[in-house]
């Protein structure tokens, strides 16, 4: 679906932009990877879908912690947890916010519940923004390095077949975060 909307809006950056942008509210590292064989098929200009991906990402993440936020106004979830047993994650949270947030985007199944914490905690919205951005350049760089290198293989060798190829490509990436996530869950 990405890919065919890339397709149709070839004409139209800006249009390229809001798709990839709204493609990484839904699954981060599959836009990514769809992206970049996009890029190798001259649909989308590399600048243009890596700074597409960058936005599309960050503004996901900085809406977690608004989420957050919001939550922490919503009466019900303040009766959840008193002003008093917020004190002690916010201060521990507020001293390493930088680098909590920053390796969370390493870590599979981390950013949802650590994003909207920081946000319900009123964890610092600048040091956040910081953090996941330049987290976000570092990963969303290697994924799609990888992913063009990898798409570029599977458009060359698998023809009309590279749409598996791509589809399981994807899967493997996704299936990866999980069973990292499941390790270190059990390591835990």
């Amino acid at each position: 679906m990405l890919d065919h909307l890339l397709e149709l809006s070839a004409a139209s950056p800006l249009l390229q932009v809001a798709i990839v942008i709204l493609a990484t509210f839904v699954l981060e590292d599959a836009a990514t990877v769809i992206t970049a064989i996009q890029v190798r098929l001259h649909t989308i200009t590399p600048l243009t879908a890596l700074l597409a991906l960058y936005a599309g990402i960050i503004l996901g993440d900085i809406g977690l912690y608004g989420l957050g936020r919001l939550a922490a106004c919503w009466p019900p979830a303040r009766r959840w947890v008193t002003l008093s047993e917020r004190r002690a994650p916010h201060d521990w949270l507020a001293r390493r916010l930088f680098w909590v947030v920053f390796i969370s985007r390493f870590v599979p199944g981390t950013r949802l519940p650590l994003y909207t914490t920081c946000g319900f905690l009123n964890a610092g919205l600048p040091v956040f923004t910081l953090a996941t951005a330049l987290a976000t350049l570092i990963w969303t760089t290697a994924l799609f390095t990888l992913s063009l290198r990898v798409g570029d293989f599977l458009l060359q060798h698998l023809g009309a077949w590279r749409w598996v190829g791509i589809g399981g490509f994807v899967l493997v990436i996704s299936l990866m975060g999980h069973v990292f996530a499941r390790i270190q869950k059990r390591k835990a």
